[in-house]
């Protein structure tokens, strides 16, 4: 804090108390206007009721004076006027150090244990898990969800399902998180519409899903654009990041006009190096939590 500024607000704290002391003291003493009867003159329901005017109580008055003193004596023992520190050396940032310092030292065995140990086998230990989750909360739930169950939207996956774009096994998902994943898909609308959407019902076809049969088998024959990535039976290639199409799982949506939207305007989804943000045993603990509530992968 600039002296400038110090000064400022001791001026202020200075000027807050002495009114609010005069006040105190002056109104305490100010004479009260009262007839002989000892009320004011204001009276209620036709004479009935009259305001008459007492002292207040003593306990009021020592309660009202004990905060003076427990003011100046905080200011004394506490930051508050201006740069002093108080008597205390006392800070609120002083005590978020101290609170993380021995978040740090509990937190210590578990961390180095997360350090020299596979995410498959902290998956296995709860402590682990319950700390790994914290971390997902943390960093990945604004992409995914804070049940983990995935965005359509933004295209971000279901991290708790068998279907994993980039393979599901605890190497690949370390890769995934330490460094990022972009999956790029061309557009095909210059197919124009008509073949898209036929090619959009045979992909749904390819999952089970409802479609128009004349419509998919015309459209089959439009597939061999995809078949570069998807494979010719549109299984996917975790290796390059092409979805699995003959599952139920769609990153941006499995209905039709979805699928269409997909297919014609194309897609492409980032997600972002966590190496950088998060160290080796806090991006092991997220793969373990993912391992320990996911489902295994089916291939």
């Amino acid at each position: 804090m600039s002296f400038h500024w110090s000064l400022w607000i001791m001026f202020l704290v200075v000027l807050n108390l002495g009114i609010t002391l005069f006040l105190f003291l002056w109104g305490t003493r100010v004479p009260i206007p009262r007839r002989e009867d000892g009320t004011t003159g204001h009276v209620w329901a036709h004479g009935t009721l009259r305001e008459g005017v007492r002292p207040l109580p003593r306990w009021w008055y020592l309660m009202s004076a004990s905060t003076f003193v427990i003011g100046i004596g905080y200011l004394v023992l506490y930051p508050g006027f201006g740069a002093y520190d108080g008597l205390l050396d006392w800070s609120s940032r002083g005590q978020l150090e101290q609170a993380q310092e021995r978040n740090q030292a509990l937190l210590a065995p578990l961390m180095e244990e997360a350090r020299n140990s596979a995410p498959s086998e902290l998956a296995g230990h709860p402590e682990a898990v319950r700390l790994g989750g914290r971390l997902f909360q943390d960093n990945c739930a604004a992409c995914h969800g804070v049940d983990a169950r995935g965005n359509t939207t933004i295209g971000a996956p279901d991290l708790l399902d068998d279907a994993w774009v980039y393979g599901g096994g605890e190497d690949a998902i370390l890769a995934s998180i330490r460094q990022g994943r972009e999956g790029v898909m061309p557009g095909w609308a210059f197919l124009g519409y008509g073949r898209v959407k036929n090619l959009a019902h045979y992909v749904r076809s390819l999952s089970g899903a409802s479609h128009d049969p004349a419509a998919a088998r015309v459209g089959q024959k439009h597939f061999a654009t995809c078949v570069g990535c998807h494979g010719p039976d549109g299984g996917g290639n975790p290796a390059m990041g092409a979805p699995n199409l003959r599952d139920d799982a769609w990153l941006y949506g499995g209905e039709l006009d979805q699928i269409i939207t997909s297919i014609s305007q194309g897609r492409h989804g980032e997600m972002p190096p966590w190496e950088a943000r998060l160290d080796a045993a806090q991006i092991r603990l997220i793969t373990a939590w993912i391992l320990a509530n996911g489902q295994s992968p089916s291939s």
